[in-house]
């Protein structure tokens, strides 16, 4: 049987390969320019004032940040998922970002999930590769089964990869609320998303580099975004973390100071008042701050969708 000839590296690279220049992600950075031939202490501070840079961008894009945080806390009550999809260094963000809401808000593992070019293997070795068809992003996307209740966020520093283009659009064309983060404007991602989040944080101290100040911005986004989103939900009180998983030595300590905190209760109380709430926090504070007993707890919890606050205030839920 006849095979097709393989493309040679130069006809491949044309093919696959746009103007990098364009995207200011990729333009030389005056302020680092000859990095090479600097001290330690010059690297650094090059590197610390262009990293000084980041806040600023992400500060202007809040109004889009904002939106897709009453997105995701929309269709997270609804009973829907956020569905992050990255590759290379934007991946990892992502998948940091998701595999952090379980322990810190008690969220399922199914609520906040993400998708990565390449796999999980990806996370440790670059699987590059993968992420230059749409067509892998589509299928990796679709295994998931997004729906109308879904926010699937596409997270792409150029803006432009393929896999995560793809990814999003098949899951827009699903019906799932679509966002895309970038550090790129007017990108091929902005296209095929609801809402577009772009900090511009400019060309990186080594060119192309997105691990630096692109993906700084990025994280920050995501934690603004899951963060706000949780609290939205009730899974944060005041700003403490009464979500809490106490899973090990350094989360129950966590949550005993939690509860201590709120309700001005001493150690031992805060200690008994948790084992008689099944070592639930949210059970606990309401069964204090409402003065009310396990079983009651637990049902304003659940007329209020696990919202602490709501669960408290007996006079805005229906009991």
């Amino acid at each position: 049987m006849a095979t097709s000839p393989m493309p040679a590296p130069t006809e491949k690279i044309q093919r696959t390969s746009p103007d990098l220049q364009t995207l200011t992600t990729e333009k030389m950075n005056e302020a680092s320019a000859g990095l090479d031939t600097k001290s330690a202490i010059d690297m650094a501070r090059i590197i610390n004032q262009e990293d000084a840079k980041v806040a600023n961008a992400v500060k202007k894009a809040l109004p889009e940040v904002a939106a897709v945080i009453d997105t995701v806390a929309r269709c997270l009550r609804d009973g829907g998922r956020l569905i992050y999809v990255g590759a290379g260094s934007s991946g990892r963000i992502a998948a940091l970002d998701a595999s952090e809401c379980p322990p810190t808000f008690s969220t399922a593992p199914s609520q906040v999930q993400y998708i990565m070019a390449g796999g999980p293997k990806a996370l440790a070795s670059a699987s590059d590769v993968n992420e230059d068809s749409p067509e892998l992003g589509q299928r990796d996307i679709a295994r998931r089964r997004p729906t109308r209740k879904d926010i699937v966020i596409g997270v792409s520093a150029s803006g432009r990869t393929p896999y995560v283009v793809g990814a999003t659009e098949y899951a827009r064309s699903r019906g799932a609320k679509t966002a895309a983060i970038t550090c790129n404007p007017n990108s091929d991602l902005s296209q095929v998303a609801d809402v577009t989040i772009c900090a511009e944080v400019g060309p990186e101290v080594v060119s192309g580099s997105t691990r630096m100040k692109a993906s700084s911005a990025q994280k920050m986004i995501l934690n603004m975004i899951t963060t706000a989103a949780m609290t939205r939900l009730g899974y944060v009180y005041d700003n403490l973390m009464v979500n809490v998983h106490m899973k090990n030595a350094k989360l129950v300590e966590r949550g005993i100071r939690v509860l201590m905190q709120l309700c001005g209760i001493d150690r031992e109380t805060a200690i008994r008042t948790i084992k008689a709430a099944g070592k639930s926090i949210p059970i606990a504070v309401v069964m204090l701050k409402a003065g009310v007993d396990k079983m009651d707890a637990v049902r304003r919890l659940q007329k209020s969708d696990g919202n602490v606050r709501l669960a408290i205030d007996d006079s805005r839920l229906e009991l």
